[in-house]
């Protein structure tokens, strides 16, 4: 008998959908506001998954630039039906405060590969849409509704409307069919059809440490909707010793013979900090149809399993990933994301000195708009990165380097720059819930360097940063930094029980630079080393 071990899509892969084509499944995850939009994941197996491709790649499609930090894709809903793919996907404008600006759009496709068409616009009441094909070849939109005003739940129930595609928009009444249970914060609504019931499938209880996954179910799609009187199908809430915590937001699929497997987010917290420096990931569990026609994990249990019995299909795998990119191609590895927008020419090219990518420099890393900023998820808690880049600063408003970020408000930069005693010199820039500080007495100096190498190390909650001139014999720079800063946890500011800042996200490692001057110098980095060690 073979194991699944989870999670299995590591390091900022929340909100799972997942869905099978033959003997093909396919998952997609949020982006929020990291460009291009919606991961998809490939497996055969459920247990082995390789990073395919991302949907949304044009600004047509997904248009970032200002989006607030977690803004931008919430939540993709896959599907396919007559073989055509469906992807429903939430743009959101803005999160904090009252109200929710929430952009709800359809794309489609022949291919899972693409090309995806432009979007179909289909509301803004609510986020986490759903499509659901019904036997009689209607489709249906569900989504959560968001209700702004005082005194009432913001998590206001689930809604569903007709789809007309031949119109290509939402058409008739909206009908709200499920107010959630007492756990609250209703969302992520998926309907199924089996046993000859409707079920809707939610998340609830929040995205933090009392997520959960509920089942309702209906004899009519229209409700009303009655909710499993055994309470969540899925959650960690009341298991703090499990190692799969915030366990919820899910989906299902069946496979060939029958079995059911659900997917879904979860975090797996440092103790005993609890703090998710590789954000909110995608662990899967075995599922079955209980004696009452509910759905059950196959354990009995509602807590989420390290190890899950893997279904009985042949493994299969796929060769592991280069630990390098090289920038010898004309295409950027599929494992690197910018913000809020695509990468251009005008600032990112691979084009300008064949064999480097050179950044120019724009916006500080403050910015929702312009930053030139190239960087990929930290999948493991023990990571090394390293890069060299070769700049030519005149001009302390100018810098380059290796990045440790979550978002605008949470970071660590090993920069290069220059200063009027030191001329060009490495140091170190942090920012703690938008609190800016330079850890280093003073930047160190690296004048006549043509090239200077940079390392983060990071064991767990640990970072450490490196430099050196030939990339054989490094230094330390500044002592052990907090790693856990770049989470969920730390980005998420309550003060007096409002939220002043949320992250929904994760630590990403890469590249950027900024030329606060405007002039737009650029720097060339030769390579980039992504490289985990043994533990998960």
């Amino acid at each position: 008998m073979s194991y699944i071990v989870n999670p299995i899509l590591r390091g900022f892969n929340p909100d799972p959908s997942i869905i099978r084509v033959g003997e093909d499944y396919y998952i997609a995850t949020s982006t929020f506001e990291w460009f291009p939009g919606v991961q998809i994941h490939h497996s055969r197996d459920l247990q082995n998954w390789k990073l395919i491709g991302h949907p949304l790649t044009r600004t047509s499609q997904l248009n970032m630039t200002g989006n607030p930090d977690s803004g931008g894709v919430w939540a993709p809903c896959l599907s396919c039906h007559e073989g055509t793919y469906y992807l429903i996907y939430t743009d959101v404008k803005s999160h904090m405060g009252p109200f929710k600006d929430t952009h709800n759009y359809m794309v489609t496709a022949s291919d899972i590969h693409g090309p995806w068409s432009e979007p179909i616009y289909l509301n803004s009441s609510g986020f986490d849409p759903s499509m659901f094909h019904e036997e009689d070849g209607t489709k249906w939109i569900v989504n959560m509704v968001w209700d702004h005003r005082k005194g009432k739940n913001h998590f206001g129930g689930i809604v569903i409307q007709q789809y007309s595609q031949t119109e290509k928009r939402l058409v008739g009444p909206i009908h709200n069919i499920f107010r959630g249970t007492s756990l609250g914060l209703t969302e992520g609504p998926h309907i199924y059809r089996a046993n000859g019931y409707y079920y809707l499938m939610t998340a609830e209880g929040g995205t933090r440490y009392g997520h959960a996954i509920t089942m309702a179910r209906s004899t009519s799609l229209l409700g009303p909707y009655e909710a499993d009187p055994a309470g969540p199908v899925l959650t960690s809430a009341d298991r703090p010793e499990a190692e799969l915590q915030r366990a919820g937001h899910g989906c299902l699929v069946e496979t060939p013979s029958a079995e059911m497997y659900l997917v879904h987010l979860c975090g797996r917290p440092l103790r005993p900090s609890l703090y998710c420096t590789l954000g909110r990931e995608t662990a899967i569990q075995r599922c079955i149809w209980n004696e009452a026609g509910w759905l059950s994990l196959a354990s009995r249990d509602h807590e989420p399993e390290v190890k899950v019995t893997a279904p009985s299909i042949p493994e299969y795998s796929f060769e592991p990933e280069p630990e390098t990119e090289h920038f010898d191609s004309d295409q950027i590895s599929i494992h690197f994301n910018s913000l809020r927008e695509p990468l251009a020419e005008d600032w990112a090219s691979l084009r300008e000195r064949p064999g480097f990518l050179r950044l120019r420099g724009r916006e500080s890393l403050s910015s929702h708009h312009q930053q030139s900023l190239i960087a990929r998820r930290q999948q493991s808690f023990l990571v090394e990165a390293e890069t060299v880049v070769e700049f030519a600063p005149d001009s302390y408003q100018q810098l380059a380097g290796l990045i440790y970020y979550y978002n605008s408000r949470n970071y660590y930069y090993l920069w290069i720059s220059w200063d009027e005693e030191l001329g060009k010199c490495v140091g170190i820039m942090s920012s703690d819930r938008g609190s800016y500080d330079e850890p280093l007495k003073s930047p160190v100096s690296i004048e006549g360097w043509e090239r200077c190498y940079l390392k983060a190390m990071i064991r767990r909650e640990r970072l450490q940063f490196l430099y050196s001139r030939d990339g054989q014999e490094w230094q330390l720079i500044g002592g052990e930094l907090d790693a856990t800063k770049l989470s969920d946890e730390n980005a998420e500011f309550i003060k007096e029980g409002v939220a002043l800042d949320q992250g929904f996200t994760g630590a990403f490692l890469g590249m950027c630079v900024q030329d606060l001057s405007g002039r737009g110098l650029h720097a060339d980095f030769d390579y980039f080393t992504y490289r985990e060690l043994d533990e998960y």
